[in-house]
Formats: structure tokens, C-alpha cells, sequence
């Protein structure tokens, strides 16, 4: 049951983040091969890098190919024009419906990442296992940024890895009363900050 809770979380979150960093290239003007390589890293950067620091090799990104070729998939479905011209409108609903998309993405991974350092250490501290949960959840798009030579979008835009480190922490703090609740609390806790971020434009402080 927990097994395939996880996989459904993931596989969620892959879409996701897939097309966020397809988006990416199609503004980019990229052409097909650069948009599904930035959908596919972003949607599993974070993870690959997780897994390194957790000495898990190779990643499971390389393991299990299902991830990447879900992400890359879904990037040349965003590459199709009449896709393309549908995600370039730049309505209002399609802002919302992006934006709804990038926190869900930002949530799953979040505690996916808290789930994967207790299960590489069950007896991680908080340090470990929020530090790992927020880089999961932020590793791909910081990866997708550097490779398309913007800055990356955590460093300047919103309260981002924020509410993901918040989120983390708070899947870790309910660790013991049951995974599953721990991991819906802290993905609901990490969209509902990233969401509201967004809408009333939350920033931290920047240097001047």
C-alpha cells in the first residue's frame, strides 16, 4: 500500500516538474532534444542529487527509467504546437493552471525526500531528513535554471525553497504518528505556502 502511494506521489510529481521545465525551453526557444533533457532534469534533478548524498548509487533515476522517460514523454507532449500554443497564452487560467502545477510538483517532492532519507536512516535527525526533503524538492529546478542560464528561480522569486523546508519539517516533526499523514500534512503544508507566496508575492528580503 505504501509502495504504491509513493510510486503514485512520484509519478505525480515527475508530470509536474516535466513540464515546468519543458515550459522553460519552449520559452528558451530551445528545440525538441533541449526541452525533454530540461523537463526530464528537472523533474528528476532533485532526486539524483538526493541520492548521491544519501550514498544511494547509482540513482534511482538510473535504476528505475520509468521516472525519466515519464518526464521526457511529457516534454515532447508540451513540445507539440497546438500543446505549445496552449501553454503560451498566457491567460490568466493558464498562469493559474502553471502555478498549481509547479506548487504540487514543489509538495510531492518535498516529502518524498523526507521519505527517502528515513528509509537510507531511520534514525535521521531533523537536520537531515528536512535539509534532504527541501533539496529534493528544489535540486531539479535549480539544475533546469543553471542549464538555461538564468538565475535560479529560488534565489530571487517568491518564498520557494522556504515553503518547501518548512514542509519538511513539518513531515518530520509527524514522522512518528504514520508516515502516510506525515507525508499528506507536509505536501499540503508545502502547496498551501507556495500558493499563497504567489498570490500575495511573499519575498524574503534581497540585497540592495
Amino acid at each position: 500500500m505504501k509502495d504504491v502511494f509513493l510510486f503514485v506521489l512520484e509519478m505525480i510529481g515527475t508530470v509536474a516538474f516535466a513540464i515546468s521545465g519543458a515550459m522553460v525551453g519552449v520559452q528558451k526557444k530551445m528545440d525538441l532534444f533541449g526541452i525533454a533533457i530540461l523537463g526530464m532534469v528537472t523533474a528528476t534533478g532533485g532526486g539524483a542529487v538526493r541520492d548521491l548524498l544519501l550514498n544511494i548509487a547509482p540513482p534511482t533515476v538510473f535504476r528505475n527509467p520509468v521516472y525519466a522517460l515519464t518526464a521526457i514523454g511529457v516534454s515532447i507532449i508540451v513540445f507539440i504546437p497546438a500543446v505549445r500554443r496552449a501553454f503560451t497564452q498566457h491567460t490568466r487560467a493558464y498562469e493559474l493552471t502553471l502555478r498549481v502545477i509547479d506548487a504540487v510538483g514543489l509538495g510531492v517532492f518535498t516529502v518524498v525526500g523526507v521519505q527517502a532519507a528515513y528509509a537510507a536512516f531511520p534514525d535521521a535527525n531533523l537536520f537531515l531528513t528536512s535539509f534532504i526533503g527541501a533539496l529534493t524538492a528544489v535540486g531539479g529546478g535549480i539544475l533546469r535554471d543553471v542549464l538555461a542560464g538564468t538565475m535560479p528561480y529560488v534565489f530571487v522569486k517568491h518564498f520557494y525553497a522556504c515553503a518547501a523546508l518548512i514542509g519538511a519539517i513539518a513531515c518530520a516533526l509527524l514522522w512518528p504518528v504514520g508516515s502516510i499523514l506525515a507525508m499528506l500534512a507536509g505536501m499540503g503544508i508545502t502547496i498551501l505556502l507556495r500558493l499563497l507566496a504567489a498570490h500575495f508575492h511573499w519575498n524574503l528580503p534581497k540585497a540592495k
